[in-house]
């Protein structure tokens, strides 16, 4: 049976289609003229494809284009791109079809929210994060007899811990010297989110922050007393140090000589666009290739977009006083030794939340491999410097 035809198109129907597919060969070639602005068709033998690509993927490779410009071969990429994660479908052009009462409507690409095509940048980081290939693996040396455990705050645990094990000193083994390493609780639950955000994945910093505010006792993530106590019952307290802001301390307890440089502190929107891509990575590698990747490759490349970090809001600094007090009441009674006293929720400079058009902007900086910061596109929302 021969099947039915698709009905013809009409004029109108013609002419929008054509108009779409000028606009799309209008940004392959590094255009920049807004969708609502556009009027120019393009001749049949320049439509790239049989489907037009989707209004996120066309408004990203426009303002990537503000920004640049961007390789063919980037163009190209982002065109063709998918945008994972929760949100909306690939979206058409408003204008080129008539309205239909199934699926999601046509928009005007420039009222796409950031969130949108950063879900297409990240598909595209990715690719590139993976493409980069695992980082060099530790040096073969002849290993340290100095046993240890470095825990506690990840952001300042985890370079210790890697460069002690570059240097053949494996944590773990009988005996071990116990270093729970901390710094005050606004940090180090800022410090947790970040190391969530490069792992398995985390709810968004304001709801992260809320789940810990209702809870009724301090995240054994980040009470250092409950860690403290626990090895004191195994290894007996005077293995035990518990030590607040003193790095080169913590290394030297543990065996290492040289001090280990601090890790650069990412920016609010880093971290944010660390918890959106992580998870796209996991769809491409194993989990332990992911947690390689994601803090051995793509964490250098967010560290060299510096900005402003991560706050917890000032409305929860008398929980975090509370916690404070009771924890330092506890670290006390303890039985083993502390370094350093733990220090008030800080005022200092900072946002207390990520910003979508700050994230986004950082998104398109790493596709395009430029440190520099990308310029305001005048036909698109302007990104705010509020601190909030």
């Amino acid at each position: 049976m021969t099947p039915p035809e698709s009905p013809p198109e009409s004029p109108d129907e013609s002419a929008g289609v054509a108009r779409a597919w000028g606009w799309v060969a209008h940004l392959r070639t590094g255009g920049t003229t807004p969708w609502a602005r556009w009027q120019e068709p393009a001749p049949d033998a320049d439509q790239g494809g049989r489907f037009l690509p989707g209004a996120q993927q066309l408004e990203l490779l426009r303002r990537l284009n503000v920004a640049g410009p961007p390789s063919a071969g980037l163009a190209a990429r982002v065109l063709t791109a998918s945008a994972p994660g929760r949100g909306l479908p690939d979206l058409g052009l408003e204008g080129v079809l008539p309205p239909s009462s199934f699926g999601s409507p046509p928009v005007d690409p420039s009222d796409l929210a950031p969130e949108e095509l950063v879900r297409v940048a990240t598909a595209l980081l990715a690719e590139d994060v993976v493409a980069a290939g695992d980082p060099d693996g530790p040096p073969r040396v002849k290993l340290l007899r100095r046993r240890y455990r470095m825990l506690g705050d990840p952001e300042l645990a985890r370079p210790i811990r890697e460069a002690l094990i570059a240097a053949g000193h494996p944590p773990g083994g009988p005996s071990a010297t116990v270093v729970v390493l901390g710094t005050g609780l606004d940090r180090m639950l800022a410090h947790e989110w970040t190391a969530r955000s490069f792992g398995a994945g985390v709810r968004p910093w304001r709801e992260y922050v809320a789940g810990e505010r209702r809870r009724t006792s301090l995240s054994r993530r980040f009470d250092l007393a409950a860690v403290a106590q626990h090895w004191s019952g195994r290894v007996g307290p005077g293995r035990v140090h518990v030590v607040v802001d003193d790095t080169r301390l913590a290394a030297r307890l543990a065996g290492r000589r040289r001090p280990v440089p601090d890790q650069t502190e990412l920016s609010a929107d880093a971290v944010e666009l660390a918890r959106r891509t992580a998870p796209v990575v996991g769809t491409l590698v194993t989990p332990e290739r992911r947690s390689r990747l994601m803090w051995h490759r793509f964490r250098p490349m967010l560290a060299a977009h510096p900005g402003p970090p991560l706050l917890v809001p000032a409305r929860h600094h008398a929980w975090l006083a509370g916690c404070t007090a009771d924890l330092r009441r506890r670290l006390s009674a303890g039985g083993y030794a502390v370094h350093g006293d733990l220090p008030e929720p800080s005022v200092r400079p900072g946002v207390t939340a990520p910003d979508e058009e700050g994230v986004l902007a950082l998104a398109m900086r790493m596709l395009l491999g430029s440190p520099t910061a990308t310029p305001v596109d005048p036909d698109s929302a302007s990104a705010t410097g509020e601190v909030r």
